[in-house]
């Protein structure tokens, strides 16, 4: 029995081995084209596609990853309610300007005050109109009344008193001229808490005239004096802050540049009453520095903006 059982197991692996070779020889490598979808073998059936994730989940979002990978880095808020939220709509990333000067005049009333005159002050009022011919330049005029203002000063009574001898000064009676305005930079800044206010530097230059006269002081028994214009050269500048669009404060300072006549310090004998002899020989390059402050009126009170907000 044992050797017919032994004979028959080689007798199976005879015919096995024959075969399985046979096999291997007509089997041929398949061939794989990458533009066509491979179609599933016969008796299979196609794996499905993974379902998408509802609506509203961490994968729709883009968050479903990071959220599985890392979840001490998964987002807490509700993105789609932020997204939601209505911005501000006064947010503006440039600002149109405050206070537009454009084909607009500006009055002008302010007070000016002596700096470089120790002996005598030249104080008085005065008033400036400009018209913008555009936002940063403008042509205007500006006047001074100093008449029976003028004011020698302390400094001058205790110096010809204790050096007994007078110092000749000059009373001014008004000053105009013609300028030209140019308004190089402006801005605004915060005060009071939350309240900003908006401000421009400006230079002007100008021409015009003073009419001046000699205060009698080494002869004032003798010697009376008209007045006279002169020909007067204007520089300044100055600073203007806003409190609406149309209303500033105002300071500037301004030289008032001429040519002026001084009295005679010496008194010829026997020629007192001549009136050549009582003026003195040549002409004083004056400076007449002022601070000036006051309050700009822009007409008219408002505009329209070429361009929307």
């Amino acid at each position: 029995m044992n050797q017919a059982r032994v004979g028959l197991l080689v007798a199976a692996a005879l015919v096995a081995v024959p075969l399985t070779a046979s096999a291997q020889q007509n089997e041929q490598p398949k061939e794989i084209n990458l533009d066509e979808p491979e179609t599933p073998a016969e008796g299979t059936e196609p794996a499905e596609a993974p379902e998408a994730a509802a609506e509203g989940g961490d994968d729709e979002a883009g968050l479903g990853d990071i959220c599985k990978i890392d979840p001490s880095a998964c987002p807490t808020i509700d993105l789609n309610k932020e997204a939601a939220k209505e911005l501000k709509p006064e947010t503006y990333a440039v600002q149109q300007i405050y206070a537009l000067r454009y084909h607009r005049f500006e009055v002008n009333p302010y007070f000016g005050l002596t700096m470089n005159d120790q002996f005598v002050g030249h104080n008085g009022p005065g008033l400036a109109v400009n018209w913008y011919l555009t936002n940063v330049l403008a042509i205007g005029v500006n006047g001074n009344w100093y008449g029976g203002l003028n004011t020698p000063s302390d400094f001058n009574f205790q110096t010809s008193r204790a050096a007994r001898i007078g110092e000749p000064i000059t009373e001014y009676q008004w000053n105009a001229n013609a300028n030209f305005t140019y308004v190089p930079a402006y801005g605004k800044f915060a005060g009071f808490s939350d309240f900003i206010f908006h401000y421009d530097f400006y230079v002007l230059g100008g021409v015009g005239a003073i009419s001046t006269r000699p205060i009698a002081v080494v002869d004032p028994d003798n010697r009376t004096f008209d007045w006279k214009p002169k020909l007067a050269f204007h520089v300044g500048g100055g600073l203007r802050i806003f409190f609406n669009r149309w209303f500033a404060a105002m300071a500037e300072v301004s030289d008032y540049i001429f040519f002026d006549e001084l009295e005679n310090p010496r008194v010829v004998q026997g020629r007192e009453q001549d009136k050549s002899t009582w003026l003195a020989e040549g002409n004083s390059f004056t400076n007449n520095v002022q601070a000036q402050v006051g309050f700009s009126v822009f007409l008219p009170f408002s505009w329209e903006y070429r361009l929307p907000k």
